[in-house]
């Protein structure tokens, strides 16, 4: 009998278990991030792998754009060194 489920935040692999199961064996290696939102609110996000995390976070982190990265090459296309 499925009592509970945990389901990756990276790729999707879902795990089910009984009440009876508990959850240090069947999430043996797993990866568990809590995200405090406020006062007594928090967010659960669960991995399967260091790699799922990885991506995971990766995909969370706003991206610089590219005309801001390429305003600091000089006019040779030349890194400007002096940053």
């Amino acid at each position: 009998m499925v009592e509970r489920d945990v389901t990756c935040s990276g790729c999707g692999q879902r795990v089910e278990f009984s009440s009876k199961e508990p959850p240090c064996k069947v999430l043996n290696g797993w990866l568990t991030l809590s995200h405090w939102k406020g006062l007594g609110s928090v967010e659960h996000y669960h991995f399967c792998s260091l790699t799922c995390l990885e991506k995971w976070a990766e995909a969370q982190t706003p991206k610089i754009p590219k005309v801001f990265l390429e305003s600091f090459t000089d006019e040779e296309g030349e890194g400007n060194t002096s940053l």
